[in-house]
């Protein structure tokens, strides 16, 4: 099964996924952890270039070509042939990142971008995406306390990660029997059970 976790900055998905992965594993599951951009020995080069604040000049166009670059060489070297040997994937970030950042955030169109993502993953979707979703002021304060974690992408106006956010929305609204939206808005234990509970539910009806 593939499950990927979506949100915007700040949301505590990242923060979630060692205990998440614990759990399924303790549950006898063979679980990949991976994350986007990144996954891969080139994918972590790309990431690099587009997290670097001093990457400032690069616009949206070269984005989202580094991103799909990433995103290619990812599913091919590691998702595809995790899931051929039955493992659980839980990707951190996938397309829909994409969508909402690129063509939400940046305004461009979706049309184009869903056919650029389906070329560079092959056609690969998630069969279950959770929206760890947090309420835009309340997550960009969390990550200004990590100050370790601000990248490029974070130092972005506050309007285009609210643009974010609602294109999220919107795509789960869109798709309600891929996504689950989780309110990340509340304790953490809360946050993980919640999280868990939508991953079993999802394995309970295969």
């Amino acid at each position: 099964m593939f499950i990927t976790l979506e949100g915007p900055e700040g949301s505590g998905k990242t923060s979630q996924l060692p205990a998440l992965a614990d759990y399924l594993r303790e549950a006898g599951y063979d679980v990949l952890v991976t994350r986007e951009p990144g996954g891969t020995a080139v994918g972590d080069q790309i990431r690099d270039v587009l997290m670097n604040l001093n990457n400032v000049s690069i616009i949206p166009r070269t984005e989202i070509l580094l991103f799909l670059a990433a995103r290619a060489q990812h599913v091919e070297e590691r998702i595809r042939p995790a899931l051929a040997e039955g493992k659980i994937v839980l990707c951190d970030r996938y397309g829909d990142s994409t969508l909402a950042y690129q063509g939400f955030g940046h305004k461009t169109d979706l049309e184009i971008l869903q056919t650029l993502l389906d070329f560079s993953t092959g056609g690969l979707k998630p069969d279950l995406t959770l929206l760890v979703d947090v309420p835009i002021e309340k997550g960009m304060a969390r990550k200004r306390e990590n100050s370790s974690e601000w990248n490029r992408l974070d130092a972005y106006e506050l309007a285009f990660h609210e643009r974010v956010r609602q294109g999220y929305l919107a795509l789960a609204d869109a798709e309600p029997e891929r996504w689950v939206i989780i309110d990340a808005s509340e304790e953490k234990d809360k946050v993980q059970d919640a999280m868990r509970k939508a991953i079993v539910d999802r394995l309970n009806q295969d």
